[in-house]
């Protein structure tokens, strides 16, 4: 049974990896999806359309990158001129890097922070104003949030620990109008930036419990759960994801 029929859900970064998956996903459980990418790749963006349609709702991409706040804002509005409301949001987009806290530049710092955090609140501002009762608001964070298990991740791992704070934040201000917001945290998961079988994934394979990369289904399958009404007690939680890396 289709949860989610007559929702319009928007992704951030929904071209490939994680965000495609929660794209099809949450388009199989009826939703309606529009979905933002960077506009290099528009071959995956299409393929991820073209796989979503197939469940008979409608699904289109647009070209609006994280670290620009007015073409993210255009998407929203968008969203809401064509498809008439925006009941789900998923923050999904966002950049990585790796190397020693003092080898880093303010460039940097502001780009990271700009794709990671603010681009989730110009969302999640925009998703304020718009959204009716029983809306829902997902950000997919990192278990790096938590426990920074390597070096060099001093940048990443503060762009995502903010993230926690932002959620509560947030469904403390939206929770009388029963708007949910939710953080969920990945692990190592297998896709194309971060494959299962990479010269660095038995390293972080050793760190789980359960002995194995994660799965894009896995990641799309709490989204869908957090988008629907089984989950419409739960708000401000974070919840991690990552094979035991962080227990």
């Amino acid at each position: 049974m289709q949860k989610l029929t007559g929702k319009v859900a928007f992704i951030t970064g929904g071209s490939r990896g994680m965000g495609a998956a929660i794209a099809k996903r949450l388009s199989q459980e009826g939703a309606d999806v529009i979905f933002t990418h960077s506009g290099r790749n528009p071959q995956k963006a299409d393929e991820v359309v073209s796989a979503a349609r197939q469940n008979g709702n409608r699904v289109r991409a647009l070209v609006a990158g994280n670290e620009d706040s007015d073409a993210l804002l255009t998407a929203l509005e968008t969203t809401v001129d064509e498809f008439g409301r925006l009941d789900i949001l998923v923050n999904n987009a966002g950049i990585y890097s790796n190397k020693p806290i003092n080898e880093y530049t303010l460039e940097e710092y502001d780009q990271m922070m700009g794709v990671n955090v603010k681009a989730v609140f110009v969302a999640a501002q925009f998703a304020a104003s718009h959204m009716k009762q029983g809306g829902r608001i997902i950000t997919v964070g990192s278990n790096m949030a938590d426990r920074v298990g390597f070096q060099g991740g001093s940048l990443y791992a503060m762009s995502k620990s903010a993230l926690s704070g932002l959620t509560k934040a947030i469904a403390r201000d939206l929770g009388p109008r029963n708007i949910t917001a939710n953080l969920i945290q990945p692990g190592p998961v297998d896709t194309d930036m971060n494959p299962a079988d990479s010269d660095h994934a038995p390293a972080l394979i050793s760190q789980t419990t359960i002995g194995r990369y994660g799965t894009v289904a896995e990641i799309a399958g709490l989204v869908a759960y957090f988008a629907g009404e089984e989950s419409q007690f739960i708000t401000g939680a974070t919840f991690t994801i990552d094979g035991g890396v962080n227990v």
